[in-house]
């Protein structure tokens, strides 16, 4: 089950979760230092990272989850409550497997896919045509949703957000969602745990080398498995990412951590 975020004052953690120390000046400092750190490579050399690897992206996926991608897929779609008739948008939708579990899940949902990669999105419509489902995409900058205020039941993200400004697309993804409406969170954290943290990136490091051979990544791809690491270094552990949602002001926030805070999913409602 998510865990239900404690009153901020006083403010008691779950003992699995490290004390989160910071607020909202900590966290735009954080995000300032990783736009500087990333910002170039985010505007560019990721659109090129994706274009190449869209093709393998989901074999990709298991391979390097050791077979585990389906349990964490699965996980996340386990604790996101639909109804028919909600109104839904995949924020950063990849080749829609979010998108498309949400719909098996419930058929009658009004479903948006919205990413920056069209190679990705176009992986994900050629899913959907052989399922026979309809799924709405749209090409865009996610720290500039194209959609009115107040729109969506619910909004997703997954695996996404280490590549990007949190903040931004966190208040973009407030302001789309309809009063009383959820955003859901899934992706890599900093596990809180520092004995953890080092043996996460030693795997991590292995399986980009061994993936990069095994799919002969593009350049674009090779030459960034350095950045996949430092992204995550300079990322949030699940404490601190529930903070930072209830600081831009999400309401019960929830949160489970997968493989020892490897994998976090979080649940925010907008006020």
């Amino acid at each position: 089950m998510l865990e239900q975020s404690q009153q901020r004052e006083p403010r008691q953690q779950p003992v699995h979760m490290e004390q989160p120390a910071s607020k909202e000046p900590t966290f735009s400092a954080n995000e300032s230092a990783r736009n500087d750190a990333f910002s170039g490579i985010w505007t560019k050399e990721l659109n090129d990272v994706f274009a190449g690897i869209a093709k393998y992206y989901d074999t990709a996926n298991h391979v390097a989850s050791l077979g585990l991608w389906n349990w964490f897929k699965s996980s996340f779609i386990a604790t996101i409550d639909v109804r028919p008739g909600d109104k839904v948008l995949d924020v950063c939708a990849g080749t829609m497997a979010v998108s498309i579990a949400l719909l098996q899940k419930e058929p009658n949902l009004d479903v948006h896919a919205v990413d920056r990669s069209a190679e990705m999105l176009a992986v994900g419509t050629r899913k959907t045509k052989k399922l026979g489902i309809v799924i709405t995409p749209e090409i865009s900058d996610v720290h500039q949703l194209p959609y009115p205020d107040n729109t969506f039941d619910l909004v997703t993200i997954q695996y996404a957000s280490r590549h990007l400004q949190v903040i931004d697309v966190f208040t973009e993804i407030e302001r789309v969602l309809v009063p009383g409406g959820h955003f859901y969170h899934c992706d890599m954290l900093r596990p809180g745990n520092k004995i953890v943290e080092i043996l996460y990136y030693t795997y991590l490091r292995a399986c980009l080398n061994f993936t990069a051979f095994l799919f002969r990544s593009n350049p674009a791809a090779q030459n960034l498995k350095k950045y996949f690491i430092d992204a995550l270094q300079m990322f949030y552990s699940a404490a601190e990412l529930t903070s930072l949602l209830e600081d831009i002001g999400f309401k019960s926030v929830r949160s489970r951590s997968l493989l020892f805070g490897m994998i976090g999913i979080h649940k925010a409602m907008k006020a």
